[in-house]
C-alpha cells in the first residue's frame, strides 16, 4: 500500500520569525505594513499572520490578496468574537516558526526594531519587549490623556507584580512560541494588555530583555482603545491578584451593577417627586434600571457577543427575567444571613453578591451566549 507523501520545505522556506498582527478595519495598512516588514527583515526568513475580527471594512480582503502573490503572508478570520487579547492569542499558537513577534498593524510600532529583537532571543532571552520608556525609547506622539493612562497603569502593575520591564503595557514584543503555549490555557482572553498578562503568567523565571522604539503616528484605520481599556486593565490585575478567581468580564458587569443602582435610586426619587405610589416607584426603577444595565452590558461587558438589531428584544426580555429570578436569590439570601447574623450590612452584602453572581452566570448563557 502506497504511503502519501508529505512535502518537506526547504530549511530555507521554513519561518525563523512568525509576526503576529491583530487587526479591525485597518484595510489601508495592510500593504504599507508587508512592505516595511519585507524591508525590515531582509535576509530572514519569516511569516505574517494577520489574524482579523471581521472587520467591516473587509481587512480580510487586502490580507488574501497579498497572500495570493506572497506565501509568507497568511490570514485567520475570526467570526463571531472579538478581542485584542484572544485574537494575538490565536495567531501565536498557530505560528509555523519557533520564534513569534506581535505588532499592531497601525503603523505605530516600529517594524525595525524587530531584528534587533529576534537578536536578543538568540542571545537567551524568553521574552522582548519593544519599549517606549527605557533610553532611547520615545511616545511624544501620545495624546496628553492616552499618555497619562498609560503611565498610570504602567507604574501601577510594576509596584504591585514587581513586573521586570519598563513597559509592561507594551503591544509590541516578541517571545518563544514554546512561552505562549505553556501560558496560554491561563491567559484571559478579554481585554486589551496581553503582555502584561503573559508576563503574570509565565512567573519570574522568564527572561525578558528590552529595545527601544519611538511610538508612532496611526496613518490609517481607528484605534482599538478606547474608554473600556482601564477597565480591562483593572479587570484583569483584580483577576490575578484573586489568582483567576474573578474574571475581566465579571468585574466590568460588577461596575455596570453599580452604575445601575445609582440609576435605580435616581429614578426611585424621580418617581416618587411625581406624588407616585412607593410600589410603582420602585417597579419603575428597577426596569429602568434592568434597562440601562443591559444596554450599558451589551456594549462593553459582552461587545465580543454584542447584540445588534432586532436580537435585542428578545435579549432585553431574557434579562429581565434573568435579573427577576436574581432579585428572588438576593433577597433569600439577604434574609437568611440576616436572621443568623442580625448584622443588616452583612446581609445586604450577600444578598449582592449571590444576585450578581446569579446575573452573571445566567445572562452568560442565556442571553449573551458565545457565537464560537
Amino acid at each position: 500500500m502506497n504511503q502519501p507523501l508529505i512535502e518537506i520545505r526547504p530549511a530555507d522556506l521554513v519561518p525563523e520569525l512568525s509576526v503576529v498582527i491583530p487587526t479591525f478595519n485597518e484595510r489601508g495598512n495592510i500593504a504599507p505594513l508587508v512592505e516595511r516588514l519585507a524591508a525590515a527583515l531582509e535576509g530572514l526568513a519569516w511569516e505574517a499572520i494577520f489574524v482579523d475580527d471581521d472587520s467591516p471594512d473587509r481587512t480580510i480582503d487586502a490580507v488574501h490578496e497579498i497572500g495570493a502573490r506572497d506565501g509568507r503572508v497568511r490570514a485567520i478570520l475570526r467570526v463571531g468574537r472579538r478581542g485584542l487579547a484572544g485574537a494575538c492569542i490565536e495567531g501565536m499558537l498557530s505560528a509555523s516558526a519557533p520564534v513569534v513577534a506581535v505588532i499592531d498593524a497601525d503603523l505605530q510600532h516600529d517594524e525595525k526594531a524587530l531584528p534587533l529583537m529576534l537578536d536578543a532571543i538568540r542571545a537567551g532571552a524568553d521574552l522582548v519587549v519593544g519599549t517606549r520608556y527605557a533610553g532611547g525609547g520615545e511616545a511624544s506622539s501620545f495624546s496628553a490623556a492616552r499618555g497619562a493612562m498609560s503611565r498610570f497603569a504602567t507604574g501601577l502593575s510594576k509596584r504591585l507584580f514587581r513586573i521586570r520591564t519598563s513597559d509592561p503595557m507594551s503591544g509590541f514584543f516578541m517571545l518563544r512560541r514554546e512561552v505562549v503555549e505553556k501560558a496560554a490555557p491561563r491567559l484571559q482572553t478579554q481585554g486589551f494588555k496581553i503582555l502584561l498578562d503573559i508576563l503574570l503568567t509565565a512567573g519570574p523565571d522568564l527572561r525578558v530583555g528590552e529595545v527601544p522604539y519611538a511610538f508612532g503616528t496611526r496613518q490609517h484605520g481607528e484605534s482599538k482603545l478606547d474608554n473600556q481599556v482601564m477597565l480591562d486593565f483593572a479587570g484583569l490585575l483584580l483577576s490575578r491578584a484573586t489568582g483567576g478567581l474573578v474574571s475581566v468580564r465579571f468585574l466590568v458587569f460588577g461596575l455596570v451593577g453599580v452604575f445601575g443602582l445609582f440609576v435605580h435610586l435616581l429614578t426611585l426619587r424621580l418617581t416618587l417627586g411625581t406624588g407616585a405610589d412607593f410600589v410603582v416607584a420602585q417597579s419603575a426603577a428597577t426596569i429602568v434600571a434592568m434597562t440601562f444595565n443591559f444596554f450599558v452590558n451589551n456594549f462593553l461587558t459582552y461587545r465580543d457577543r454584542r447584540l445588534a438589531g432586532w436580537s435585542m428584544l428578545p435579549g432585553l426580555v431574557k434579562f429581565y427575567a434573568v435579573c427577576g429570578v436574581g432579585a428572588v436569590g438576593n433577597v433569600g439570601a439577604a434574609s437568611w444571613v440576616f436572621h443568623e447574623t442580625a448584622t443588616w450590612w452583612a446581609a445586604g452584602v450577600a444578598g449582592s453578591i449571590v444576585g450578581a453572581v446569579w446575573n452573571y452566570l445566567l445572562s452568560a448563557s442565556l442571553v449573551w451566549k458565545s457565537k464560537a
